[in-house]
């Protein structure tokens, strides 16, 4: 195997109901319990509230929910993904609910391929690609883009 001219990336897998998903362990900053969150009046469906997270108020979302997936019920396995969203001076920080947390697997550009083609109508921005593990497709997010409709506005 020749891998000279390959670069791999690390990628944080995880389930959202039955599929697996995985993000930029860059955007990555770190894998907590589910813990007790403050609800916010008015907030969008998908966000869940707040919580405390080293004396800053961190807002927390559904990815199933912001993604558009069947709701899931919250186990033992759930957790929240702390995700840096932006780059410098725009870059913020968010809670994510997954499902689970899997593994971190070690990607080639190579190994991704595009994601599928729905229209003009039916754009796949959230997705930056899909890596084939065996006989299950991963979905590689844009963390950025998904988060970039989000208004989360101090």
């Amino acid at each position: 195997m020749n891998s000279n001219n390959s670069t791999s990336t690390s990628y944080l897998s995880f389930k959202l109901g039955k599929e697996i998903f995985a993000a930029n362990v860059g955007s990555t900053l770190k894998i907590l319990q589910l813990s007790d969150i403050t609800k916010v009046p008015s907030a969008p469906s998908n966000m869940k509230g707040v919580i405390n997270h080293h004396g800053n108020v961190l807002p927390v979302v559904d990815l199933n929910q912001t993604l558009g997936l069947p709701k899931s019920e919250y186990t033992k396995s759930t957790c929240i993904i702390i995700l840096s969203i932006g780059q410098d001076e725009n870059a913020y920080q968010i809670g994510s609910i997954v499902d689970e947390v899997l593994s971190v697997e070690s990607i080639t550009d190579e190994q991704i391929t595009d994601p599928p083609s729905l229209g003009s109508k039916n754009s796949l921005d959230h997705i930056s690609g899909v890596y084939k593990k065996g006989n299950t497709f991963i979905m590689i997010l844009n963390i950025d883009n998904i988060f970039a409709e989000i208004n989360l506005e101090k």
